[in-house]
């Protein structure tokens, strides 16, 4: 049974409210990195799609703030093919190798673009700009309606054709309609609690800062990872000639580190980093944020699915999370667009479908969480009897080709079954 269409304009135009009996094919909540790429790229296939935002208009989500987003090359060829990465307003930083070390550990691991034909592994972007950009491209949508500032209230009626969701605005409470509802609200996320999907939890005790930094050396091109006790120091090639910063401190000296000032916050990231990329002179604004493994026990639900952070967060090393999360909703993408070809008024929620998705995500989702995982937890780990093989798996990461490949590979965004978009090379 077809869908209606809203009966109203999305919202910021005039006479912008619909009416209160809206069905949509797909109702997404949570308008930030992963939500707002899903609802593009459904968009696109002239699906009725409705996203569900806590933010008014004019304002972006918290998310999108100076934290540096290390896209994937997979990641760079969907949202370039979606029509994002063209809407950056500002330059960003290509990753042409990957240097990895360890302090107090031998050796480091080396990786180069050069060495398997690209010039680069990906692209560090902003999040704030890459806010901007999603907003501009979400600008020049017509067939979705977007309900902010709202909030998420809870469900109601499940039924064989659609979902009903309960949510509330300036003026009130109502239901919303859709074939699918899509968890996109973030590791805390009040839909996976409401749908009662588990989850299971794991607290690395560690604060991760974030800051933009200069150097008295500008980026070459390399990301640099060094691992250490308390977790990593990683600095990301940013477009602008600073440093995207993440310095990872025990949390019972969150407190200390972050009362420090400019001066001495940069001598201790000096210190737990080294001097490969020269003396740290300045840094921008700070912010801290915890390091917790979130990964619920099951993706889908009767007409609901979970993707990005609401599915999984996982620890920041190798910054994989929103690439692992883009992938999430591209898939779902994938599978509504073939399921429509063969039925241009097919079910987005049916069961098939979200077995389907479950069964194409199940390898990259638990490769990519096993691995952020378990390097976590191996690099910080201050046991003397590691160290040797740490040492001895940086040597593989430099000279042994298939623990390179298989590094590159996870890199780039190619675990699994990937997305037709993520293959596609239009930049």
């Amino acid at each position: 049974m077809p869908v209606a269409a809203p009966s109203t304009p999305p919202s910021g135009a005039p006479g912008d409210t619909p009416s209160r009996d809206t069905v949509h094919d797909v109702v997404i909540v949570g308008g930030g990195l992963v939500g707002a790429s899903l609802a593009i790229a459904l968009e696109r296939l002239g699906l009725d799609v409705g996203l569900v935002e806590a933010t008014p208009p004019g304002t972006l989500p918290a998310v999108f703030d100076e934290r540096n987003l290390s896209f994937a090359e997979a990641t760079v060829n969907a949202l370039t093919a979606l029509g994002v990465m063209q809407k950056l307003r500002a330059p960003a930083g290509a990753i042409q190798r990957i240097h990895i070390s360890r302090r107090g550990d031998f050796g480091r691991g080396l990786l180069d673009a050069a060495r398997y034909g690209r010039s680069e592994f990906g692209r560090v972007v902003v999040a704030r700009d890459f806010g901007e950009a999603l907003e501009a491209r979400l600008a020049e949508a017509t067939t979705l309606t977007r309900y902010r500032p709202v909030r998420f209230l809870g469900l109601a009626d499940v039924s064989d054709e659609s979902r009903a969701i309960r949510v509330a605005d300036a003026d009130g409470e109502r239901l919303l309609h859709t074939r699918l509802l899509v968890a996109a609200d973030g590791t805390r996320s009040a839909v996976r609690e409401t749908l009662g999907i588990g989850v299971d939890e794991h607290d690395y005790l560690q604060a991760l800062f974030i800051a933009r930094v200069r150097g008295s050396r500008p980026p070459d091109g390399t990301a640099y990872e060094r691992l250490g006790n308390d977790g990593p120091t990683a600095l990301l090639p940013r477009g602008d000639r600073h440093y995207g910063l993440i310095h990872a401190v025990a949390r019972e000296d969150a407190d200390a580190v972050a009362a420090l000032d400019e001066a001495g916050f940069l001598a201790r990231a000096q210190e737990a980093f080294g001097w490969r990329a020269g003396r740290f002179l300045s840094c921008g604004p700070r912010s801290a944020h915890a390091a917790i493994r979130v990964v619920a026990h099951r993706t889908v639900a009767p007409r609901a699915v979970l993707i990005g952070n609401a599915a999984q967060t996982i620890h920041p090393i190798g910054a994989q999370g929103f690439n692992l999360g883009l992938r999430d909703a591209l898939t779902l993408a994938e599978l509504i667009a073939d399921m429509r070809a063969l039925d241009a008024s097919g079910d987005c929620g049916h069961a098939a479908l979200l077995d389907a998705y479950t069964a194409r995500r199940r390898e990259d989702r638990e490769r990519t969480v096993g691995f952020s995982d378990g390097l976590a937890r191996l690099t910080a780990n201050a046991a003397p009897l590691l160290r040797p093989l740490r040492s001895l798996g940086l040597f593989a990461v430099d000279r042994v080709a298939s623990a390179q490949s298989y590094l590159v590979g996870g890199a780039m965004g190619y675990r699994g079954d990937v997305p037709a978009l993520c293959r596609e090379n239009r930049a």
